[in-house]
């Protein structure tokens, strides 16, 4: 039986950095490479590795290979780059009408 997977939304954008708060790599922060967003998750610069077997080819060289595997959505936070915390983001509109997230801890524009 296929799984159906719902788009979580998400005020996260790809070169944001965040902390991840639950799971074995717990407390690392680390900027977001990807998103995978039918499965609700994404891939974060420096968490979550997993060694892959490679074999030789005429383009690359085999071995054992190192990268970064993806994690839930849910499991991460964003870092503000004010006040140096993972907060929550929210979203305000200025007075010029421009759409622009902002942390809920201290209230500065991101």
């Amino acid at each position: 039986m296929a799984r159906i997977y719902s788009e979580m939304k998400t005020r996260l954008k790809k070169g944001d950095k965040v902390k991840v708060i639950a799971g074995k790599d717990k407390g690392k922060e680390g900027g977001i490479i990807s998103f995978i967003p039918k499965k609700n998750r994404i891939i974060v610069e420096g968490v979550n590795i997993i060694k892959r077997h490679q074999k030789a080819s005429q383009n690359s060289k085999g071995g054992i290979i190192e990268k970064e595997a993806s994690i839930h959505i849910s499991n991460v936070k964003f870092v503000c780059p004010h006040c140096g915390e993972a907060v929550r983001l929210g979203y305000k509109y200025l007075e010029s009408g421009e759409k622009v997230r902002y942390c809920k801890k201290c209230g500065e524009t991101i």
